[in-house]
């Protein structure tokens, strides 16, 4: 087994004074309280740049280690040769003769230590070790707020906008920044630098340069949230969003239900003279909002869901997945909606294809039009073993 025994060859002590050692030690104490690094790792962190900077400064090929005493702050450059019969490299090898005028118990395989600290070490040793506790903040900083906000994923923060590069914003969330990407922007949507908005956190990702968090203005989950914040029945669980499809800038529908018979749910996320679901309008500059019951009767669900049009009738086909609906002549536009797009948001919250037709349609045997859930932001199917909900409702209607 190798043993190591020291001598000294050079100046002995510390690199720099013994009252100025203390109070780095002191220092790495408060870091620690302060920023939750430990002092072993960076004591440890600092022994290793020790060495790369007295290779680097001193241009030395010597195997060298540096001890640093962890209640006083003095360190010692050490010289590590290990004892050998014959010499081939005198920069790490010593002869066991050499090695016994020094102590003689010295065997063939131990380390001789040689203290061979510089003269005029202890300034690169202190502009070294605030490197390093430097680096070790920033590190400890990053990881403190990539936790943070990794944890905080799927949930919406409040940041002020700090400026625009190229087509992305830069929202300041305090301790860090946020990238709004273009295809997290609602269209048509201008931010101003100073503006406050509320994002919903996509993604955290660790990087060289440390968290990159992700956020988005289209994300049905962003609805989702502020309906929380806005509806106390919401979040305490007395009313549950079963369903969310939405249309970033222009319309969302949300399907909702009652845990208690005495609450009701659209009411509730409207709010009296609607001040509940305009607030969450207000938020999202002004997209339209339908609420509508969810319901456990497929028929009567895919009824609701094409509100704020009257339903006369709906046949459902489980094979084919298509709700056959009839409405009043009077009503088919407005079941359609405005390029299709209240039948589009209805197929896309229930899940099922739906053919519209109207009643004399019906009645002269002509064909409706048939609608299903195109590629686009969201449906949320919240039901047991589902995937969250991700886009929300406002009252029935325009």
């Amino acid at each position: 087994m190798t043993t190591a025994r020291g001598t000294s060859e050079g100046r002995k002590g510390s690199g720099k004074p013994k009252g100025a050692n203390l109070d780095f030690i002191q220092a790495l104490a408060e870091l620690e309280d302060e920023k939750g690094v430990p002092v072993g790792a960076l004591m440890e962190a600092i022994q290793l740049a020790l060495v790369s900077a007295y290779r680097r400064n001193f241009g030395t090929a010597q195997n060298v280690r540096v001890q640093l005493d962890a209640e006083t702050g003095e360190f010692r450059v050490l010289a590590l040769r290990q004892v050998v019969e014959e010499v081939s490299d005198p920069r790490t090898e010593v002869s066991l003769d050499e090695a016994r005028t020094i102590n003689p118990s010295f065997e063939v395989g131990d380390v001789l230590e040689t203290e061979v600290t510089p003269r005029d070490f202890g300034r690169i040793a202190a502009q070294t070790a605030k490197q390093v506790v430097l680096q070790r903040i920033r590190e400890a900083e990053r990881g403190a707020i990539f936790e943070e906000f990794s944890s905080r994923e799927g949930d919406i923060v409040t940041g002020v906008v700090q400026r625009q590069e190229a087509r992305n914003y830069f929202i300041n969330l305090g301790k860090t920044e946020a990238v709004l990407a273009p295809a997290e922007q609602m269209p048509g949507e201008r931010l101003r630098p100073g503006e406050r908005v509320k994002v919903y956190i996509v993604e955290v990702r660790r990087t060289s340069k440390g968290p990159q968090i992700l956020v988005s203005r289209t994300h049905p989950g962003l609805v989702k949230r502020l309906f929380e914040l806005e509806v106390p029945e919401i979040h305490d669980g007395l009313v549950e969003i079963k369903a969310i499809a939405r249309e970033p800038g222009s319309r969302a529908k949300v399907a909702v239900a009652s845990r208690d018979p005495n609450v009701d749910p659209v009411g509730a996320c409207v709010g009296a003279k609607g001040v509940r679901v305009q607030a969450v309008v207000r938020e999202l500059k002004g997209e339209k909002i339908d609420i509508v019951p969810w319901s456990e009767d497929e028929s009567e669900y895919v009824g609701n869901a094409l509100r704020p049009a009257k339903v006369i009738s709906t046949a459902l086909d489980p094979e084919a997945k298509v709700a056959r609906v009839v409405v009043p002549d009077y009503q088919l536009s407005l079941a359609i909606g405005r390029e299709g797009q209240n039948a589009r948001l209805a197929a896309k919250l229930t899940g099922w294809r739906i053919d519209i037709k109207s009643e004399s349609q019906v009645a002269r045997g002509e064909a409706g039009q048939t609608v299903e859930a195109s590629d686009g932001f969201g449906v949320v199917d919240t039901s047991p073993g589902g995937p969250e909900p991700e886009s929300l409702g406002s009252p029935d209607g325009e």
